[in-house]
């Protein structure tokens, strides 16, 4: 009965691993996410910018 309570443990221990490494593909896509938009829509948010510096 020890042995089955230590294995059980254990697999409870892998779940919190298990969740860290999900949040961090989470992490990853929204990062790749963010980039591919920054590269598509950077000479416009960059224009932007410089037309409301300029109106102040």
């Amino acid at each position: 009965m020890a042995l089955l309570n230590r294995f059980l443990s254990a697999l409870r221990s892998d779940e919190e691993g298990q969740g860290l490494a999900e949040y961090a593909l989470i992490l990853a896509l929204i990062a790749i996410v963010a980039i591919i938009a920054l590269i598509f829509l950077g000479n416009q948010v960059s224009q932007i910018l410089s037309n409301v510096g300029n109106s102040v």
